[in-house]
């Protein structure tokens, strides 16, 4: 027993470090929608540190590309008219680099809340990467006890092509998933906005370790003192989770860009160019 320790601590740590002989990686983001003006986030802390905090949040997508292969994280709002949807779809978008929504092999959701699904639909033949806890809240028909069933029917909407059967989906249980197999694009368990969350880890040659967030946290000032929000699956994991992607982020010295955050926008080119 004692000899196995060292070695399952090697073996992690390998999974973290730099990926030897992996594809050609790049990540870009793609903007999925925004508040149309600075809004209340009073309630993104349960300790209601934040009373008269007013943010322009932002609505990420990302894009990996492992040398001809791709991931979509995340997919932003739906382009439904409303304020805060996308000026261009995360299909168009890609059409500008010539990638069309059939090629994309993977597309890995952090979480199934609804600014981060809501073009999940237009990329039915990928394989749906998703927290196992959070795909048993979308899967079943019927709204589980407790829960408002038009609220279920909302969420579950946007993953009709992989709920009805016809999809490939991942349920991830494991505390990491390492995406194209080689080390270089990792999805973090990170469980406590939803039961299922996740984050996502890119090693990149030249730019380094990234960490994309999820919503693990959501601006600066809550990712500094471990603000919860209020509607989060639960505090204790939530907690939990936000510690880890800190100390990861330090052992690793990543860059950490936090999703809804738009002071964060800036630390990768402006789509179609790509970090590599």
């Amino acid at each position: 027993m004692s000899r196995m320790r060292p070695l399952l601590a090697a073996a992690i740590l390998a999974s973290l470090a730099p990926a030897a002989n992996a594809a050609d990686v790049a990540l870009a983001r793609l903007d999925c929608g925004g508040a149309p003006e600075p809004v209340s986030v009073a309630s993104f802390s349960d300790t209601m540190e934040h009373p008269e905090l007013r943010l322009p949040l932002v609505y990420s997508c990302y894009l990996v590309r492992h040398g001809d292969r791709y991931l979509v994280w995340d997919t932003g709002n739906a382009m439904d008219g409303s304020p805060r949807a996308p000026k261009a779809s995360l299909v168009d978008q890609l059409a500008r680099i010539d990638v069309k929504p059939e090629v994309v092999e993977f597309v890995g959701i952090s979480h199934h809340h609804g600014d981060h699904t809501g073009q999940l639909a237009a990329f039915p033949k990928a394989t749906l990467l998703i927290g196992q806890g959070d795909w048993d809240d979308v899967r079943p028909a019927d709204a589980p006890a407790g829960v408002d069933p038009k609220a279920h029917a909302t969420r579950r909407a946007p993953f009709a092509a992989w709920t009805s059967g016809g999809g490939k989906v991942q349920p991830l249980a494991r505390d990491r998933h390492d995406v194209f197999g080689d080390g270089s694009v990792l999805m973090i368990s990170l469980p406590g906005h939803t039961p299922g969350h996740h984050g996502l880890l890119v090693k990149l040659a030249k730019a380094g370790n990234v960490l994309l967030t999820g919503d693990v946290t959501h601006f600066h000032e809550n990712y500094r003192s471990d603000g919860i929000p209020t509607w989060n699956s639960n505090r204790a994991d939530s907690l939990a989770s936000l510690d880890r992607f800190r100390k990861l982020a330090k052992n690793i010295k990543a860059t950490v860009i936090i999703q809804h955050d738009p002071r964060d926008v800036a630390k990768l080119p402006v789509f179609p160019e790509f970090a590599r």
